[in-house]
């Protein structure tokens, strides 16, 4: 029989630094940072609608090639990430999180509004004494006006 096992009351510090790099996931977005989400996630799968996407530089072209920058550098955007809800298993150095993710994007011609909405998944690993992701599963249910946000959605139709 296996002793590890998942509690209620996860340590506090294991905790936080997850919640750290789920925000941090959402800054670099924001701030257009696609070298920095390839280092984030260069351990990780990332899951979205173009299916599983692995390393660090195939990562960073997948936000490149999918996002809209604009003069600023950014894509005009601000991910508000709730609902957060974090299982960790400390005797396995692993986690699981769940959470909401909601959408925001403003430009001149566009007025602030949601324009997606939907969930993360992840999956993290403690190594060297340091958290990190494994896997991003990224779920979109509710989707508004996103031609200002995805190259894919502005092509032409």
């Amino acid at each position: 029989m296996s002793t590890s096992h998942r509690t209620a009351a996860e340590p506090a510090s294991s905790c936080r630094a997850i919640e750290n790099l789920i925000a941090r996931y959402a800054e670099l977005v924001d701030d257009g940072d696609f070298a920095g989400l390839g280092v984030l996630l260069a351990d990780a799968t990332f899951v979205g609608s173009s299916g599983p996407v692995h390393g660090r530089d195939a990562i960073e072209k997948a936000f490149r090639d999918t996002l809209i920058v604009y003069d600023d550098g950014t894509p005009r955007t601000q991910h508000v990430v709730t609902n957060v809800a974090i299982e960790v298993d400390e005797q396995a150095h692993t986690a699981e999180a769940r959470s909401y993710v909601t959408v925001l994007q403003a430009l001149p011609d566009l007025p602030l509004q949601p324009i997606a909405a939907g969930r993360y998944h992840d999956r993290f690993e403690r190594a060297e004494g340091r958290w990190r992701f494994v896997e991003r599963r990224v779920r979109i249910n509710l989707v508004g006006e996103v031609r200002h946000h995805l190259r894919q959605a502005a092509a032409p139709r």
